[in-house]
């Protein structure tokens, strides 16, 4: 059965597709590992792996889903009859199920400071001891928990609308609007005082300071970043008509990623520096570092409230992607109504995260493996079931895709695109499975 949505543009599958992939890591991770680890060198070198590997592997996910018009369960059984290969698909499904559940954790988080901004309880230059708030927001059980379904209500309610009603008309106002936002923001913090040992932190080419770590960590987020292994993007390429070409696309996604990447790192790096903060990545950045620094900008406030924004934007984004696998996949499975499926999946999301919800106040005490309730969902999904699918993604195109099926629907009849996909093909054959177990294998800390 052949998806009965499609998108309505290109541009709109590009910008939805962007969404995806352009979340927490872009924004909070990726530039900090820049900074410090060879600015304009990982900037290079994280490029050179993504065109080659993160690039393939999500022209492959593309042509996975567009040939066959099917959401990622289905499309693999149809490629793949009488075979235990679209297994692959529930692997996606069930990672987008675990993932979303403590993601929206954190988008929880960022409504819960929007709030704060809003109501004036941050941005009090100087009085607001914002560790000890972060501190007491993500303890709190009560807030942590409606904030968390706050932000499921509105994932859902997008998706419940549709792919183009729902997903792509939010996806064509939040992504201006995100880079829109960007250079507000890179226009306040270059014209700080001393703006520009924040930018040389971050982008300034230092070769001697890459290491065998953060060489692993770019070929990491190389896939990583660009939401290939749960077969995310299968579902989306299969709302993309025939006519279309999946290489602009897929290589439009990689260079926004890198875009956002450096966008947020300019936006954050001259700040911190000009007022004299450590720079940090992770929760830490976005609520303790950066309320500190606006804190002492004029017109802060607003400025955090941007950028709060901002990172809601891109965390919304991404979240509709995983959710709208699990819909898609159970809505042609059950026949039932997109909606109501939503809502369904969308409520039993926000029952599973509630233990992540409460893994830094009333279940703070309990660990797996010596991991909170929240890092063990983390670890699980991140080092384990991502590269697991990304691998297999990647011999199921090489190995058992039809190599005339790939052919078609990458060069789309024009011979002059035979080289791109010989290159192509041998990297996906070769390359891309070899970089994702190794990647593999250091997420395991076996190396």
């Amino acid at each position: 059965m052949q998806q009965d949505e499609q998108w309505s543009s290109k541009i709109g599958f590009i910008l939805a597709s962007a969404g995806s992939a352009i979340g927490l890591g872009a924004i909070w991770k990726l530039p900090y590992v820049t900074g410090v680890s060879g600015g304009g060198a990982f900037i290079l070198l994280f490029l050179i792996f993504s065109l080659l590997i993160g690039f393939p592997l999500l022209l492959g996910e593309f042509v996975i889903g567009r040939s066959t018009g099917k959401e990622a369960i289905s499309a693999y059984k149809a490629i793949a009859p009488a075979s235990k290969w679209h297994w692959i698909g529930y692997l996606g499904v069930f990672s987008c199920f675990l993932l979303l559940s403590f993601y929206s954790v954190i988008g929880g988080w960022v409504i819960q400071y929007l709030y704060y901004s809003v109501s004036g309880e941050i941005g009090a230059h100087g009085s607001v001891d914002y560790e000890a708030l972060f501190e007491s927001a993500v303890s709190n059980p009560v807030h942590v928990v409606i904030s968390q379904g706050i932000f499921l209500v509105i994932t859902i309610v997008v998706v419940a609308r549709g792919v183009q009603k729902g997903i792509e008309q939010m996806s064509k106002i939040m992504m201006p609007a995100l880079f829109l936002l960007f250079i507000i923001l890179i226009a306040r913090s270059l014209t700080l005082d001393n703006a520009m040992e924040g930018v040389a932190f971050f982008l300034k080419p230092d070769f001697s300071s890459l290491t065998s770590e953060s060489v692993l960590f770019a070929m990491g987020q190389s896939f990583f970043s660009l939401s290939v292994g749960v077969s995310v993007m299968v579902t989306y390429s299969s709302y993309l008509s025939k006519k279309e070409s999946l290489i602009q696309p897929a290589f439009s996604v990689v260079i926004m990623n890198l875009f956002i990447s450096i966008l947020a790192g300019l936006a954050i790096f001259p700040a911190v520096f000009s007022l004299g903060f450590e720079p940090a990545a992770g929760p830490g950045l976005l609520f303790i570092v950066l309320p500190s620094v606006f804190d002492q900008i004029i017109f802060g406030k607003v400025f955090l409230l941007l950028f709060l924004a901002l990172f809601l934007f891109a965390t919304l984004t991404s979240a509709f992607s995983i959710l709208e696998i699990i819909v898609a996949a159970l809505k042609i499975k059950n026949g039932k109504g997109r909606s109501s499926l939503a809502w369904v999946i969308g409520a039993a999301i926000f029952v599973v995260g509630i233990p992540s919800a409460l893994s830094f106040s009333t279940l703070s005490d309990v660990t797996i493996f010596g991991k909170s309730i929240f890092d063990s969902a983390d670890f699980l999904v991140s080092n384990i079931l991502l590269p697991t699918g990304a691998l297999l993604i990647s011999i199921f195109v090489s190995y058992r895709m039809k190599k005339d099926i790939l052919k078609s629907e990458i060069i789309q009849g024009s011979r002059t695109l035979n080289p791109f996909f010989t290159a192509w093909y041998f990297l996906m054959r070769y390359i891309v499975p070899l970089v994702i177990i190794v990647v593999f294998l250091d997420s395991l800390n076996l190396f």
